[in-house]
């Protein structure tokens, strides 16, 4: 959950643009792909001049200019010897328009200080070093540096609201009858698994407090070290995920007609359950999904896909298994996570040396990360837009798992509480649409501040009000607030049954009856 903000990779100090090159005369050319700082100076887009060919040099000296310089040309030179400033200083000093530096290694953001990026004033750019072969079977080279403007705002924002939105709506309905069913009334069980898959986690305050602080302390220790804990959350995320998405495919498994007959103890001494076929060929089906993902997890064409369908089923899973008592608990949670979610994306930018907010470093991976790895625990989805920067990198725009798991817990004790007062569950159906909404401000925000955004900064406050709100229209604050009515009530009618098993209470009995119905039909 340490991924809870809204934002658009890849969050870099460098830039990709773009590099056309054609022959002249010819209308027609090929883009290559090239990094660059606009610190230095800015890509245009109409940037059109011959290119001068120096690869053979690096332009770390004045011997190294041909007589008569680079007037209107851009050099194109090796990386390596010097600074991007003496490279860059030299060139603007003997009348080029731009510079292109080709690298072999990775590209990384020409960087300098603020004294020689104000003396500075033509663009700088980096080029791969294969795609510098490429580009030298053309005669008569042409090239136009730019930098193509994206709109903030993409169409696959609809799909990552439609998925968390669709995600609370089916966890916060799905745990809460579940929930219910679980209090009211004793089913007979005869699978030890389902047992185990019914099990909940109450969250008390001192628990809440213990999970920020951890959440706190895990955030930084990212930051700092990054590359050696990325591949642990990944290695967590893989084994959390698959009990996910067996928790998940589950209920449906268990109803197919085939595969019923158990493993003879013989083959498994020490189980004291012996498990059914099919529950180890689902198991086998979830862990071999998350391998899958693990080993093509960087592969951008379609690894978002597992990663999004995982990232669900886990979130499902822990709105079913973790439970807040009363709406105290929930305003606590939402309330300290509102906190920390500003703090870590607005405050930390001015105690960081790059002036990046911790979260978003964390979100997208640290520029300076040495195996490249981002973390899974969000949803994410390529942008739909066609763009020449495709060909650098594709990017995304990313939902932290806490900008559903947080709010969702909210629904899912609305929905609870819906069902115990009989109140055509317009608890759950207001905070769902309080959800969406929340969403929908902040992808406004994001268009318009055109940064990264805390979600919790908005969706927080659209939940918490609009379900304070309801309780007040049906003057239902106190019972909402405390659980009263649910959690006391529900140890009292227990004793009741106990005592008397033979005249349950009015007030539970109309809920016990519609139970029994919904568990019939299914």
């Amino acid at each position: 959950m340490a991924n809870d903000t809204l934002l658009l990779c890849c969050q870099v100090v460098g830039e990709y643009g773009m590099a056309h090159f054609s022959d002249k005369g010819k209308s027609k050319g090929k883009d290559y792909c090239i990094f660059f700082n606009s610190e230095w100076a800015h890509l245009p887009q109409d940037l059109n001049k011959a290119i001068y060919d120096l690869t053979p040099s690096v332009l770390c000296s004045a011997s190294e200019v041909p007589e008569g310089g680079f007037p209107n040309h851009i050099p194109m030179v090796m990386r390596g010897n010097c600074t991007f400033y003496e490279k860059v200083r030299l060139a603007q000093t003997n009348g080029a328009k731009g510079l292109l530096i080709v690298s072999k290694d990775r590209l990384t953001p020409p960087a300098g200080n603020k004294t020689q990026y104000e003396e500075i004033s033509i663009p700088v750019a980096l080029l791969s070093y294969s795609d510098m072969l490429d580009i030298s079977k053309v005669r008569g080279r042409l090239v136009a540096m730019y930098a193509p403007k994206e709109p903030v705002v993409d169409y696959n924002m609809v799909i990552i609201f439609l998925m968390a939105v669709g995600t609370v709506a089916i966890g916060g309905y799905w745990a809460g009858s579940r929930d219910s069913k679980k209090r009211y009334m004793k089913h007979k069980r005869d699978d030890g698994a389902e047992k185990q898959d019914e099990e909940t986690v109450d969250v008390t305050p001192i628990m809440i407090c213990v999970f920020v602080v951890m959440c706190c302390n895990m955030l930084v220790l990212l930051y700092f070290f990054y590359d050696r804990l990325a591949i642990w959350v990944i290695a967590i995320f893989c084994v959390a995920s698959s009990v996910g998405l067996y928790s998940c495919l589950w209920p449906f498994v268990r109803r197919l007609p085939f595969c019923k007959c158990r493993i003879p103890e013989n083959n498994l001494p020490y189980l004291h359950k012996r498990p059914q076929i099919r529950m180890l060929l689902l198991s086998a089906l979830c862990i071999s999904v998350s391998i899958i993902w693990m080993v093509f997890r960087n592969e951008d064409q379609w690894a978002w896909v597992l990663q999004d369908t995982l990232g669900i089923a886990f979130c499902l899973y822990m709105l079913k298994t973790v439970r807040l008592p009363t709406f105290k608990a929930c305003t606590l949670l939402l309330t300290v996570l509102f906190v920390y979610d500003v703090f870590f994306v607005f405050i930390t930018p001015f105690f960081t040396k790059s002036g990046e907010s911790i979260m978003v470093e964390v979100a997208a991976g640290p520029s300076d990360s040495a195996t490249h790895e981002k973390l899974p625990m969000v949803l994410k989805v390529p942008r739909l837009n066609s763009s020449p920067l495709a060909l650098c990198d594709r990017p995304f725009s990313l939902l932290g798992f806490g900008d559903i798991l947080v709010p969702g817990l909210l629904v899912v004790y609305c929905h609870r509480f819906d069902i115990l007062t009989q109140s055509s569950r317009i608890y759950f159906v207001a905070c769902t649409i309080a959800y969406g909404i929340g969403l929908l401000i902040t992808f406004v925000a994001l268009a318009v501040m055109q940064m990264g955004q805390p979600a919790l900064l908005y969706l927080v406050p659209c939940t918490l009000l609009t379900s304070l709100t309801v309780a007040l229209w049906r003057r239902e604050l106190p019972q909402f607030w405390t659980g009263s009515g649910f959690v006391p009530q529900t140890t009292e009618a227990t004793n009741q049954s106990e005592d008397s098993p033979q005249q349950p209470s009015q007030e539970t009995s109309p809920v016990v009856e519609k139970d029994e119905e919904e568990n019939k039909s299914n």
